[in-house]
């Protein structure tokens, strides 16, 4: 924890906290833009999707318009003597394998049917007499309104009409006659025509298939929309009509061409790809695997609406109202980076990145800067308050901090003792081997002094080869044995002053303690400490004095 309250420590904090915040403020701009450009590829999608909804919309609404005029024919037929002909004809051709019953008016379509034989032979088809001849002559009604059928873009390539009675109108031509009962029975088979029975379309509304069995003229697969006639609670058949997936890719590309990027794929129900706005080959066409499509069916499952990024590919999805199935856009990594968004993305993240190296080069300088300066506070702190050569507290700082431990053993009533030492006959050694040699000693002495005591006690120099030292909670009898112990240290040890020359020093002590009078005045204390000095000094040297009487004490 100390190294976070020292300067580099706060300059450490600082940048971390301005990385943090740069950091933050350019993610939050990134997400910002993100969802943006989320928007905008929903937004893209939901615009192609509508046009193709308004489409299919239009298509519906021409199915659903061709069964309410069957069912207005059926509630009111014409009697016109053209549509009573028809009868006739039917009743001598009901009979035969197949049949068909062309009106001389070329405006409306043929009938095409199959003999009573075969109708009897399918659970599925109901031949009812009494309502016959209305469901025939409301057919070729139809056939009126087939040939009507609006050149859009969306016009159906192909419609029908398929009775459960028998017959079926067309607007292609069916060519040879005898291919009649094949082409019903196959239209019986579509899935467009089973699933349209009761208990599969009770809410007999429209229906969606994708008939890739069924191709159109140009090989194209088609799609198909179904819906029943039902009137007075009777099944009738079902209209139907067939839109190529060429028209329903033409109304996707024209709907996106303001747009330079992004790919569109409208899937069926059963996630059968139907068509692309991809234009070059097959191969760049986007491809689902069965994990893709299950991530995305959950994910439909819940919305009609939405997008999830799968890889480098961003995918939008919108389901269809007026089509069963789904509109998705596919956007890769590629795409965005070269978009509006990602430019702005990227120009942020660059800004970001020479934001940070500008930091980090404005944090290794000012660091350093600050370390030096801390670096030099402390030495010069260090000077102040220490002796260069010995080391130790010189002489200021030693009577500071004598006087701050007096003023607190007096406060809590505990021991506080004071060592004064000084070097026997140290002017010889000056004038004898010199001042450096003098330094030497001093120093050796010095390190003796300071590796004899312990925290918190405190040795400094006071003198030029005068040294003190305090002992907070140490009476009289503990700082005697400290003296005597820094006393025979000393005079132990030899100092090498110059190549081959060495030398003993011995040094006086005098001590003295508050608990003798119970004054904790470092001054008074010193005092009388340096006053026990002299006392061993004049008896002899070399000794250890703590009372004021003239007689030597002996060693401990």
């Amino acid at each position: 924890m100390t190294k976070w309250f020292d300067p580099s420590g706060v300059v450490n904090l600082c940048f971390i906290i301005v990385l943090v915040i740069s950091t933050v403020l350019t993610w939050r701009e990134v997400a910002v833009l993100e969802d943006a450009y989320v928007a905008s590829q929903r937004n893209a999608l939901e615009n192609v999707s509508n046009d193709l909804d308004r489409q299919m919309q239009v298509s519906i609404d021409r199915l659903l318009f061709f069964r309410h005029g069957m069912e207005a024919a059926l509630q009111t037929p014409l009697a016109f003597e053209v549509l009573r002909n028809v009868q006739g004809k039917f009743a001598r051709q009901r009979s035969l394998p197949y049949w068909q019953i062309v009106l001389d008016n070329r405006r409306t379509l043929p009938l095409n049917g199959v003999a009573d034989y075969f109708v009897e032979q399918s659970p599925l088809l109901s031949r009812d007499d009494t309502r016959l001849q209305n469901e025939m002559t409301a057919a070729l009604e139809l056939g009126y309104l087939f040939r009507l059928s609006a050149t859009t873009v969306m016009r159906p390539r192909q419609s029908w009409y398929v009775s459960r009675a028998g017959f079926f109108l067309t607007t292609q031509p069916v060519g040879k006659m005898e291919v009649i009962p094949n082409e019903y029975y196959q239209l019986l088979a579509r899935p467009w025509f089973i699933q349209q029975r009761e208990r599969e379309n009770k809410q007999r509304g429209v229906r969606w298939f994708t008939d890739q069995a069924r191709k159109a003229a140009d090989s194209d697969s088609v799609v198909m929309a179904s819906v029943p006639l039902d009137y007075e609670s009777y099944w009738y058949g079902v209209l139907a009509m067939s839109f190529p997936v060429s028209a329903i890719r033409q109304v996707l590309i024209e709907a996106r061409q303001s747009e330079k990027d992004g790919e569109y794929q409208l899937y069926d129900s059963q996630w059968s790809l139907l068509a692309t706005t991809m234009i070059t080959s097959v191969d760049r066409i986007h491809t689902f695997t069965p994990e893709d499509r299950k991530a995305l069916n959950q994910a439909m499952s819940s919305d009609t609406a939405g997008g999830m990024s799968m890889g480098t590919r961003f995918i939008s999805w919108e389901k269809l109202q007026h089509f069963d199935g789904v509109m998705l856009r596919i956007h890769t990594l590629r795409e965005g980076l070269q978009s509006d968004f990602g430019t702005i993305s990227i120009s942020l993240s660059l800004l970001w990145v020479l934001f940070t190296g500008m930091l980090l080069m404005a944090w290794g300088v000012i660091r350093r800067m600050v370390t030096n300066m801390y670096r030099l506070q402390h030495d010069l702190q260090w000077q102040a308050w220490h002796d260069p050569l010995t080391r130790l507290s010189n002489r200021g700082a030693l009577f500071d901090r004598a006087k701050a431990l007096s003023d607190e053993c007096a406060r809590r009533q505990q021991a506080f003792s004071v060592i004064q030492i000084d070097l026997d006959h140290f002017k010889r050694i000056n004038d004898r081997y010199g001042h450096q040699a003098g330094d030497l000693v001093l120093s050796h002495a010095a390190r003796l002094i300071g590796n004899s005591i312990r925290e918190p006690e405190i040795a400094g120099r006071v003198g030029g080869e005068e040294f003190c030292v305090l002992l907070p909670g140490s009476n009289l009898e503990e700082a005697v044995r400290i003296a005597e112990r820094i006393r025979s240290r000393i005079s132990s040890k030899e100092i090498l002053v110059q190549k081959s020359q060495t030398i003993r020093v011995s040094a006086s002590l005098g001590v003295s303690s508050a608990l003798e009078t119970g004054n904790y005045d470092f001054q008074n204390l010193q005092y009388v400490a340096d006053s026990r000095l002299y006392l061993a000094k004049r008896a002899g040297r070399n000794q250890v004095r703590s009372t004021d009487d003239e007689q030597p004490e002996p060693s401990i």
